[in-house]
């Protein structure tokens, strides 16, 4: 006869989640309380000393903060909100770590079982608001089924192409009692996340690398997401293979990495734009041929044969038709193809960025980092940063112009340390993120860069950093304008400057209400040592830099263009072979 469980066996539901956190080796929560989670956050203050709760002060912000501790140390981040207004408000962040592909696992309280369906009091239908934008999203309504429905969710959002997890949990479910027996999960039968890897295919992209003449590699997060920077870095050196980086694949390759080439994209260095029209093989690894990478999909490299390398077969031919698709994770394909392929010099290959590099930084960058004269431009701010900060810092930025110039400037000797919402391009992400991100990585130094309207989208979240005492080094990069949109509006929109001109507050004031240091820059010759003192301890700081209100990003390639039909400033095109 079995053993009788006793009641002192018995666990609540609510403490078997956290149990099973624990389990799964969380350490951390960012989350806001409310009454139908509350029955949680009642037994977390039995687990204080093994789960770290970080309160925000918006629930956009528990999860923007959950998505910047996870990439920045590689593991999922974990939120719990109440339900209704809670969980609607967390959706944004689970959009953006989807099409980001960024593990986060989700606990929204909902209403009891019984009150299901009938409009109770801040009930909503989570499930069907999140099942489109995550990689599984499950209602808890019994207490015995929580460990199950925990172990799936860490396994599937971890594995794989990483993504969002969502976990309505009942009230219900939560005051229910049950036995207390994890087992972690590491087989679901209908979900196979890593793919067996056809030789054939490695055999045939080794053939096609081996056969090209001037082939040319652009990679994306996968390489991060996947671990696999160093296989990358010896499959480009073998066959001497240039490469480039989409936004999100950013500080996987160190900088001064001879092959590396720079950014693709709309924002992006003018040498891999061009060399993307002109190679003859391109190798597309872990990105999936994002709009602001191709431009005008009719013409993208169609001189040349394709080979994309994904752990999700969707990407393929969904974007950009392509010759070969190797499916499988990178951190395994690509030491298969590295083996296969022959080491060849391409000098000839290699040359051609020489002429694009002049003209950028002629052009483009000497204007931008090395202004003679006038107010402090954007760029400059950033490239004193990476000197400063000797291409240490982990950089997690907001959306629009301090993000596309966070990463033309920004400079990284280890991966993991561009931080930034790509595909969603959500204003408010930089800050949350950035206090995220310290708290998983606080041996790192964090810096957030954030224009005036992105920091006032999340500015509560200073509370957090005030209650946390986390040191993140926020660097406010002040235009008094939507800097990006009114851009767009000049260039494109005949100058219509609509709804674009911000009146903001002393923010020298914001930051002695939250305790924060405080220091506001608009001469040039004081930039550096403003940038010095706020690296120079582990403390909250806010550096304000007053830059110049009509600044632009350059190079640019506007929207429809080829990716090499490049503008250089608001007069000049970029003109191969000048």
């Amino acid at each position: 006869m079995a053993d009788q469980i006793t009641d002192e066996q018995m666990f609540s539901g609510s403490e078997i989640l956290l149990k099973s956190l624990i389990a799964e080796g969380v350490d951390t929560i960012f989350g806001y309380p409310g009454g139908q989670i509350m029955p949680t956050y009642d037994k977390l203050y039995d687990y204080q000393k093994e789960l770290r709760h970080i309160l925000v002060r918006h629930e956009q912000g528990a999860i923007h903060a959950a998505q910047g501790y996870a990439r920045a140390k590689g593991i999922p981040g974990v939120v719990t909100v109440t339900s209704g207004p809670g969980a609607t408000n967390v959706i944004t962040g689970v959009a953006d770590a989807m099409i980001d592909s960024t593990p986060v696992v989700v606990i929204a309280g909902q209403v009891a079982t019984h009150l299901l369906g009938t409009d109770a009091f801040q009930e909503t239908d989570v499930i069907g608001l999140t099942t489109p934008i995550t990689k599984w999203s499950y209602q808890i309504r019994r207490v015995e089924d929580i460990q199950w429905a925990v172990a799936r969710a860490f396994y599937i959002a971890s594995t794989g192409r990483p993504g969002p997890v969502v976990l309505d949990f009942t009230a219900t479910a939560q005051k229910g009692k049950a036995a207390f027996n994890y087992e972690k999960c590491n087989f679901i039968r209908s979900y196979h996340p890593y793919p067996e890897i056809e030789e054939k295919a490695v055999r045939k992209a080794a053939k096609m690398i081996n056969e090209a003449k001037k082939p040319f590699l652009v990679f994306g997060q996968g390489i991060i997401l996947s671990g696999a920077e160093k296989e990358l870095q010896a499959l480009v050196e073998k066959g001497e293979i240039p490469c480039a980086s989409t936004l999100l694949g950013l500080s996987a390759l160190p900088d001064g990495f001879p092959l590396y080439k720079g950014m693709v994209g709309m924002h992006g260095n003018i040498a891999p734009n061009v060399m993307t029209q002109e190679c003859d093989l391109l190798i597309a690894v872990g990105m999936r041929f994002d709009d602001r990478v191709t431009g005008n999909t009719a013409t993208y490299a169609i001189q040349a044969r394709k080979i994309h390398i994904d752990i999700d077969e969707s990407e393929f031919n969904k974007v950009i038709p392509v010759d070969l698709g190797v499916l499988g994770d990178a951190k395994a394909v690509l030491p298969m193809i590295t083996e296969l392929i022959e080491k060849k010099p391409r000098e000839d290959w290699g040359l051609t960025s020489t002429i694009c590099d002049a003209v950028e930084k002629h052009r483009v960058i000497d204007p931008e980092i090395h202004p003679e004269s006038g107010e402090i431009h954007m760029g400059e701010v950033v490239d004193t940063l990476a000197e400063v900060s000797g291409k240490n810092a982990l950089i997690v930025t907001d959306v629009g112009q301090n993000q596309m110039l966070g990463a033309r400037y920004s400079r990284f000797n280890q991966t993991r340390s561009m931080i930034t919402s790509g595909g969603l391009g959500t204003m408010g992400f930089g800050l949350p993120a950035a206090i995220g991100a310290k708290v998983g990585r606080p041996d790192r130094q964090v810096c957030c860069l954030v224009g005036d309207g992105g920091i006032q989208m999340v500015i509560q979240e200073l509370g957090t950093i005030m209650q946390e005492r986390t040191g993140v080094k926020i660097v406010l990069l002040n235009n008094n304008w939507l800097g990006n949109v009114r851009m767009w509006q000049e260039l494109f929109y005949d100058q219509r400057y609509s709804s674009t001109r911000m009146i903001n507050p002393d923010y020298s004031q914001i930051a002695s209400a939250y305790g924060i240091r405080y220091r506001m820059v608009d001469k040039r010759e004081e930039l550096r040592e403003a940038v010095e003192e706020m690296l120079s301890d582990d403390m909250p700081y806010i550096l304000e830099t007053h830059v110049l209100e009509e600044g632009m990003v350059f190079p640019m390639i506007p929207p429809g263009k080829n990716v090499n039909e490049i503008m250089l400033n608001n007069d000049d095109w970029f003109d191969y072979g000048e």
